[in-house]
């Protein structure tokens, strides 16, 4: 357990909130450990139908902690018994995985992005399903600020959403938009006003545990095919996927519900 990362559940939406505002929810090993954990374990939760990833204090999370990098721990910097490159990258691949569960578990995921989301933590919203920010978020690579490269999946999410050349100015410059305009641009699917941020969260939140989770399972995987498969490897798994979901009670639920002309009630199984 850490009082960096506060998990709740509520109506079948389970919230992530990084809670490190002092630092702007920026990321430490202690934290990273807690939501990897948690995305896994709500992945497979029957009870979990929607996640949210968000950040306390106004921010969303501000990426690496930097002062950490410069402070370091002990054997945090190239030295007589500090790790060694094999070392450092097996720390940040099992970290990153984070993206990959946040991008693939079958449950609709939701960045909810009150303020600055930077860097690692940009990444991590580019990693779920959808985004919603303030209008006036501040949203950035920021790595080439810093003199790295940038990991946690930025550079393939921001590439698919707006293209190579948009990805490639983005990291390249680390201009800062706001949530406005990271909406414009499809960074973000909704910017509303910081005011309205929790209402419009909760219920966008809510819609998407209510849907059939079983068959948004299932489009996920077909929609992240898509992103890089064949066509005849989209429509196999668009075959495989659509049986399985015509095999489930929320099919047969919201099929019944369609003859008798009423709102389907899903369950989720």
């Amino acid at each position: 357990m850490t009082d960096q990362l506060i998990e709740t559940l509520e109506n079948g939406v389970a919230t992530l909130t990084m809670n490190r505002p002092e630092a702007r929810n920026a990321l430490t090993g202690e934290m990273l450990a807690a939501l990897l954990e948690a995305a896994q374990r709500l992945a497979g939760n029957p009870k979990v139908r929607a996640v949210v990833l968000t950040g306390a204090g106004g921010a969303f999370c501000a990426g690496g902690d930097v002062k950490g990098f410069v402070a370091g721990p002990p054997g945090a910097v190239d030295g007589e018994g500090a790790p060694g490159f094999e070392q450092k990258l097996h720390g940040l691949r099992t970290g990153m995985e984070l993206s990959r569960w946040l991008h693939e578990m079958p449950k609709p995921t939701l960045a909810v992005i009150p303020g600055a989301a930077a860097g690692a933590g940009l990444a991590l919203a580019l990693a779920c399903d959808l985004r919603i920010a303030a209008d006036e978020a501040k949203l950035t690579t920021a790595f080439s600020k810093v003199g790295v490269s940038g990991d946690y999946g930025g550079s393939y999410f921001l590439t698919h959403l707006v293209g190579p050349a948009k990805a490639r100015e983005l990291y390249f410059t680390a201009d800062v938009l706001t949530g406005a305009q990271a909406a414009g641009m499809g960074i973000v699917n909704y910017a509303v006003a910081a005011a309205d941020l929790g209402r419009v969260a909760g219920e966008l939140s809510q819609r998407l545990a209510n849907l059939p989770t079983i068959a948004i399972g299932h489009m996920k995987r077909n929609l992240n095919a898509a992103e890089h498969g064949t066509l005849a490897d989209v429509l196999d798994s668009e075959a495989i996927h659509m049986i399985r979901t015509m095999m489930t009670d929320d099919h047969k639920a919201a099929s019944r519900a369609f003859v008798e002309k009423r709102a389907p009630v899903f369950q989720g199984k």
